[in-house]
């Protein structure tokens, strides 16, 4: 408690950054393609410059606001910010084409602070207590957890599952391109160095989101019709209405939250896969006949993944804080900070600097409380953004979504591949192929190669070492009856209610 009061004080100095960095990330999150670990490189000569406790303060809230910020495009325009945003669109674009797009924005602002507060007040309490957890999460462990996020393609098939299997396997074949993860042998490659390090997941994101939804936009469009989107409601009985929602499901809230913070702890995990295993928990604990609601503008879509994405944040500082390994690509920038600065990470920082172990998830947690306060004007403007007419609306997104895509690596090419990718993501979605599918194998299927081959290696090619451990087993346990058990559990309650029925 003492720690905390201290670093609580020595925030006071420097208050002003958590607002700055807070606003700013939300503003840059917006901006598809623009992802948290750019925006700090981009930042990272300033804030060399300053006193590390500033600089991470402003890192930390341009962090947290950017995990908002991603969410508000995926709603809006079905282009998510960032990868981890990618879940949102789902169901968050559905309740926007449903007239819902004020309860769908306060969701994901109001999801997305609570969830924050929650991650950062359990890495406050739990930081003496988590030096050693991620030593626990191997390269099994992680394994199994990315499983959780590919499984889901069997419950977002749509109407025609099969349709989703062949689009997850044109995925999982998409992802496998480049240099392999045992031998570095370049595969499907063409010749093309660009590729050699596989498709950039920026460029392939932005594409089967933002330009296969332009497309869309523009063959809609007629001048002589309509110039601007339906205008929609935007009133605060809309908002209210959206806070009711949230109350509803406030234990997918958490729960979606728990996920997202465990997640986080796990070094290189990622918001993408805390935001699809969150939503894939969600689903699969949901009855027979509301799954079939998901990805049509279930509320419970957007809880779920906007929960699940935000967790992550103060998670991940957790590895990079105690044992001196980075949670994730932004993470990793902030690491570069401390060491520039000759701050010590690891258990060691607990013992130099134990306040700067403090100071930086406490940042975190403030700049999540102020999210709530500014989350519930902040949605009538945003719902504004959809009566832009199309014909100004239409070239903004394609500058911004090609600007992300070149950002990510610099790359003219990248810029190509986004516009390549979003032809497919037109042609998917005309002909009731569901996008979603080939992204969660794009972005899940290298990393579950990487974890199962480096598995095997450490196995000598024996498979019993996936089953060697205690927690690997746990998880198995889970992933079996996350998949199965809520079935089972409802067949077995009608067999109970046809029973009763006869009985009656």
């Amino acid at each position: 408690m003492e720690l905390f009061v201290a670093a609580l004080l020595d925030i006071t100095n420097y208050w002003w950054t958590i607002p700055v960095g807070l606003c700013l990330g939300i503003f840059v999150g917006t901006i598809p393609g623009f992802s948290s670990s750019n925006t700090l490189i981009m930042l990272l000569p300033f804030t060399l410059g300053m006193r590390p406790e500033v600089g991470l303060a402003l890192m930390a809230s341009i962090y947290t606001g950017m995990q908002l910020g991603g969410g508000v495009p995926a709603i809006l325009f079905n282009v998510p910010g960032n990868p981890g945003a990618a879940a949102t669109c789902l169901d968050g674009y559905a309740m926007n084409q449903q007239g819902k797009t004020n309860q769908a924005l306060v969701l994901a602002i109001m999801c997305s602070g609570i969830a924050g507060v929650l991650s950062s007040a359990a890495a406050v309490a739990l930081l003496p207590y988590l030096r050693w957890a991620a030593f626990f999460f191997g390269t099994i462990e992680n394994f199994i957890i990315i499983l959780f996020g590919v499984s889901l393609i069997a419950q977002i098939g749509g109407d025609v599952p099969i349709k989703g299997y062949l689009a997850g396997m044109l995925g999982l074949l998409i992802g496998a391109i480049g240099y392999d993860h045992v031998f570095s042998i370049p595969r499907a490659t063409f010749g093309i160095l660009y590729l050699f390090d596989g498709p950039p997941t920026i460029a392939v994101l932005v594409g089967l989101f933002a330009i296969s939804e332009v497309m869309i936009m523009a063959e809609k469009f007629s001048i002589q019709k309509h110039q601007s989107l339906e205008p929609v409601v935007n009133d605060w009985a809309s908002t209210l209405e959206g806070m009711k929602i949230l109350v509803k499901n406030k234990w997918t809230v958490i729960r979606s939250s728990i996920i997202g913070f465990i997640i986080g702890v796990i070094p290189g995990a990622g918001a993408s896969i805390a935001s699809w295993v969150s939503y894939q928990q969600t689903v699969a604990l949901a009855s027979t006949e509301e799954k079939a609601t998901f990805g049509k503008g279930n509320p419970k879509g957007v809880i779920a993944a906007e929960c699940g994405n935000s967790a992550i944040t103060a998670g991940a500082l957790i590895p990079m804080i105690t044992i001196g390994i980075p949670g994730g690509a932004s993470t990793a920038v902030m690491l570069i900070v401390m060491q520039s600065h000759g701050v010590p990470v690891g258990p060691r920082l607990f013992q130099v600097n134990p306040i700067m172990a403090y100071s930086v998830v406490i940042v975190m947690l403030l700049a999540d409380i102020l999210m709530l306060f500014i989350g519930l004007p902040l949605t009538r403007r945003l719902t504004r953004v959809t009566n832009i007419p199309k014909l100004i609306l239409i070239p903004c997104i394609v500058s911004f979504v090609l600007i992300g895509a070149f950002v990510g690596r610099r790359f003219v090419f990248d810029m190509g591949v986004a516009v390549f990718f979003g032809v497919i993501g037109y042609i998917m979605k005309k002909t009731g192929y569901p996008i979603h599918c080939l992204l969660l194998g794009v972005i899940l299927g290298p990393l579950t190669e990487t974890h199962f081959l480096r598995a095997i290696q450490l196995g000598r090619g024996d498979i019993s070492i996936f089953f060697r451990n205690t927690l690997g087993n746990v998880l198995w346990l889970l992933l079996i009856v996350s998949m199965f058990g809520p079935g089972l559990y409802e067949k077995y309650k009608k067999k109970r209610a046809a029973k009763n029925n006869i009985a009656a």
